[in-house]
């Protein structure tokens, strides 16, 4: 791999044997028309079906594709982590494999993106997806994301975002956190737009997605805010909530000795062991805060995501098609 290109498309991909060589085709009309540089990174996470096979067949004919393959399906944002960690290109762009995001939109993004901006959001205006299953949840999703995070984002869900690769290459993704890429990259200071875009219906293939990830996205939300608003000061998130349990445990304590010294409460012991256990919780929440201040100040609390060992690549190099056993970054 010899000169970097300016663009890198990243598409995790999972049993999307019909949409793949489709939607590849799609890109690159768009991207040759851009006149610029470009790798297409297709990240298939561990799927049953021919999706690598078609991959590499593609790949054969068209050394800017890469692929890079899972052993087993370990979900969006671990595919998306291991994609931007390879994409090499100073402008990295998501997008899903199902065909639903139109590459089309592509040289909007990258305009507004012109504009100054570090990253730019699609906001599929016209979603075309089931009402009560998937656009109803997202609409809710959305507006609380936006009031927990302070991040007003119409459409955190769409994966069609285009990214300057400083920014996108520093910010760790686990769990369910690629919906809150915008809200992790304030932590950066990242300027951050949205634009409309297109989405069209699913042709072939079905959503992986359902209702059953609300749980999911609820406790990374309060992961999310966490790391938004107290990951340059742990101590204070521990004491807002140590100290009112430590006040309130001192209080029952104190209620109880005084009750047991004017005898008008016979059983005494009941509130002065809830009033310790609720003194001691707050010390022990204290302590966490502040084991938290000293491992900010002397270490790094955002460990990256390794999915190296589990992962097959394709490349080109001197004309000839490789595979590789770990992801290497641009």
């Amino acid at each position: 791999m010899d000169n970097k290109p300016a663009i890198s498309i990243v598409i995790p991909v999972f049993n999307e044997e019909d949409n793949v060589q489709l939607l590849y085709q799609q890109i690159r009309k768009v991207c040759e028309s851009l006149q610029q540089s470009y790798e297409i990174v297709f990240v298939d996470d561990g799927s049953r079906d021919r999706t690598f096979e078609i991959l590499e067949e593609i790949h054969s004919n068209d050394p800017r594709l890469k692929a890079i393959r899972f052993r087993k399906n370990y979900g969006q944002t671990a595919a998306m982590a291991a994609g931007f960690e390879f994409a090499r290109g100073e402008v990295v762009i998501s997008m899903d494999g199902d065909l639903q995001n139109d590459p089309a939109d592509i040289p909007r993004l990258l305009a507004k993106m012109d504009e100054g901006y570090d990253i730019v959001c699609g906001w599929r205006k016209n979603r075309q997806d089931k009402l009560w299953s998937r656009r109803v949840p997202s609409v809710a999703a959305n507006w609380l994301i936006g009031k927990v995070t302070g991040v007003q984002i119409h459409d955190n869900g769409c994966s069609l975002k285009a990214y300057r690769a400083s920014v996108i290459k520093n910010v760790t993704l686990y769990g369910e956190m690629h919906r809150f890429i915008p809200a992790m990259s304030t932590l950066a200071g990242a300027r951050i737009a949205e634009i409309p875009v297109n989405h069209h219906p699913r042709r072939f293939g079905k959503s992986k997605y359902g209702i059953g990830r609300v749980w999911r996205v609820a406790l990374d939300i309060i992961t999310v805010k966490t790391l938004t608003g107290f990951a340059s000061r742990p101590g204070l998130w521990f004491a807002m909530l140590g100290i009112p349990a430590f006040v309130f445990g001192f209080s029952t304590i104190l209620v109880a000795a005084v009750a047991l010294l004017s005898d008008t409460l016979r059983s005494w012991s009941v509130p002065f062991t809830c009033g310790l256990l609720w003194v001691f919780l707050g010390v022990h929440l204290l302590s966490i805060g502040l084991v938290a201040e000293l491992a900010l100040k002397t270490g790094d609390y955002l460990p990256k995501l390794d999915v190296r060992p589990s992962v097959t690549v394709l490349v080109a190099r001197g004309g000839v098609n490789h595979r590789r056993s770990k992801v290497e970054p641009g």
